[in-house]
């Protein structure tokens, strides 16, 4: 029976954050999964477009990358997400894939980053582990992505739980709630003069390099500039870090075996 693994991430149009982060996760993944063909899709148009008029790369889309297998002849499909949280770009992901379930014998998707809270507790620690090798001072300031949905709560979600493991670690969106007004009150409530500026997403891509690190006036390094703080950047997407592709690893392992099991 022909098997693949489809690895799907939001994707980004930067070369080396691409191939630190997403291809790292991906060779990871691919590591894993002996007697499976391995595939890549990107959930944004956008890049997905850039990357082709730029550099004549071509990457698929899920539905894309799933009719290509269907027509290719494959029964057995894993589809592992290298999202963050279980928001509107994830849930689009398994709108796609349920189209796609009378069309295989076996098909599932695995689960983001952060889905149940051993997931959480398990970011904590591989953040922690890479926090270590920093030179943290007084607090790390994380950005994260941000939405509208209702997942939109796994951010205080997971700050809560990195200070309940000893991280003095305040986490804000770009798109959503937290924002960075809610950490500079939150900052100066805990009289806080030195941070580190970290992204909390897959890539150090377009908003951890600009919305984040930029000279702009607006990026966040510029805002808390301006507010008084000492800012430390570190331009690292939780992709490098070896034990968060660890766990989307173990995501995809997890729902590879729930397949077997159905099958039994």
């Amino acid at each position: 029976m022909k098997k693949a693994i489809l690895v799907v991430s939001f994707g980004t149009s930067y070369h080396e954050t691409r191939r630190k982060t997403i291809e790292a996760c991906e060779n990871k993944i691919k590591e894993s999964f002996e007697g499976y063909d391995f595939y890549r899709a990107f959930t944004s148009r956008m890049i997905i477009n850039k990357l082709k008029k730029r550099d004549n790369m071509f990457i698929d889309n899920p539905s894309e990358a799933l009719e290509k297998l269907y027509n290719d002849g494959y029964k057995e499909v894993v589809i592992q997400s290298l999202h963050i949280i279980c928001g509107e770009e994830y849930n689009k992901l398994k709108d796609m894939v349920a189209e796609y379930e009378d069309k295989f014998e076996k098909i599932s998707i695995g689960r983001p980053l952060l889905t149940f809270i051993d997931d959480y507790r398990d970011t904590v620690e591989a953040v922690r582990k890479d926090l270590d090798n920093m030179d943290i001072d007084e607090a790390v300031v994380f950005m994260g992505h941000g939405t509208e949905h209702e997942s939109h709560a796994s951010y205080p979600a997971i700050e809560y739980m990195f200070r309940d493991c000893g991280i003095n670690a305040f986490v804000g969106t770009v798109e959503g709630y937290p924002e960075i007004e809610q950490v500079i009150k939150r900052l100066k409530d805990n009289n806080i003069k030195t941070v580190d500026l970290i992204p909390f997403m897959l890539v150090a891509g377009d908003h951890a390099i600009n919305d984040m690190a930029g000279e702009d006036e607006d990026s966040w390094k510029s805002i808390l500039e301006k507010e008084g703080f000492k800012v430390k950047v570190h331009l690292k997407g939780l992709g490098e870090n070896p034990y968060i592709q660890d766990q989307f690893k173990n995501h995809a392992i997890d729902c590879m075996k729930e397949l077997q099991e159905v099958s039994i």
